[in-house]
């Protein structure tokens, strides 16, 4: 599974770099299911984070963290200091006062979780072994879930904002990611390949309790709960692909559910994968989505 893992990074970064892509920040409206074009750049962007207030949005792009008001069509770089290879997980945290990033480090090569000013600064280490990929944030802002390879598996793990010692909260073969809270703090959902299809699974804050909640036959993807803990948000592939990875380019579908399972719906479909809703993009009063749809250019 670490090979496979290792693999998709791989072929993330090959993508990026060989094909000519027009990135598209978009959004939809969850009732009407209509889709807009904030914001389109000749560039490889991913991952949106829709802050507090509503009034900007959050990427990365090669290696950076860009700020776009809602209102203007010119994103401005943020200070992370020496973090200039931040990868699509970040975020912002419950408070709005503070940015998460997932920064490889230049001495191992390993992504380590960060933490630092909501306007830029110098960022702090809050995971001390590599590679941790962040995912989620508990909404008393004491604590961050996270995906992370130990002793050669990938499992879900949460930490203290202060650092200190991680716990592991899934330990079945195979990859577990992609681990956000309910906002009630009560719930974590993850993804998980255990059954042989990258499937949505839910479970209790402390670990216990897990529970798969998509049956179908499609790979899911980057649960994303509403902050009115009605819905869950995911990617789906179309595409066919490697349930243990999670490629960009491709052919997917964004989907949601009831929080406690239920009949799935189909928001859009579209062209993208890997960037497209790596980490929590809800717009605050729960009636959109922020997501990055690709274009490839010939």
């Amino acid at each position: 599974m670490i090979r496979k893992v290792l693999l998709a990074l791989f072929f993330v970064t090959m993508n990026a770099q060989e094909n000519k892509v027009i990135s598209k920040l978009e959004t939809i409206d969850i009732k009407s299911r209509s889709r807009k074009i904030v914001y389109k750049g000749a560039e490889h962007f991913e991952a949106p984070n829709w802050s507090l207030d509503g009034k900007y949005f959050i990427f990365n792009q090669k290696g950076s963290l860009y700020k776009l008001p809602l209102k203007s069509s010119a994103p401005q770089l943020i200070d992370t200091d020496f973090a200039d290879r931040c990868n699509n997980d970040h975020g912002i945290s419950p408070q709005g006062d503070k940015l998460v990033i997932s920064h490889s480090n230049n001495m191992s090569g390993k992504s380590l979780i960060y933490t630092l000013p909501i306007n830029g600064g110098t960022p702090r280490l809050i995971t001390e072994k590599g590679p941790s990929y962040w995912h989620g944030w508990s909404p008393d802002g004491k604590t961050l879930a996270y995906c992370a390879a130990r002793n050669n598996n990938y499992d879900v793990y949460t930490i203290s904002i202060k650092g200190g010692k991680e716990k592991r909260l899934t330990n079945t073969p195979g990859l577990d990611d992609g681990p956000d809270y309910s906002p009630d703090g009560n719930y974590i959902y993850f993804n998980s390949v255990r059954t042989g299809t990258m499937k949505i699974w839910r479970m209790d804050a402390n670990g216990s309790n897990q529970q798969q909640i998509t049956f179908d036959k499609y790979n899911d993807w980057f649960p994303h709960p509403s902050p009115d803990g009605k819905w869950v948000v995911f990617l789906s592939y179309i595409d066919e692909v490697d349930p243990g990875a999670h490629p960009p380019f491709k052919q997917v579908m964004l989907r949601m559910m009831n929080t406690d399972g239920g009949e799935l719906l189909v928001l859009t479909e579209l062209f993208g994968g890997q960037g497209t809703i790596n980490v929590p993009s809800w717009s605050p009063d729960s009636q959109r989505i922020a997501f990055v749809s690709y274009e490839l250019i010939e």
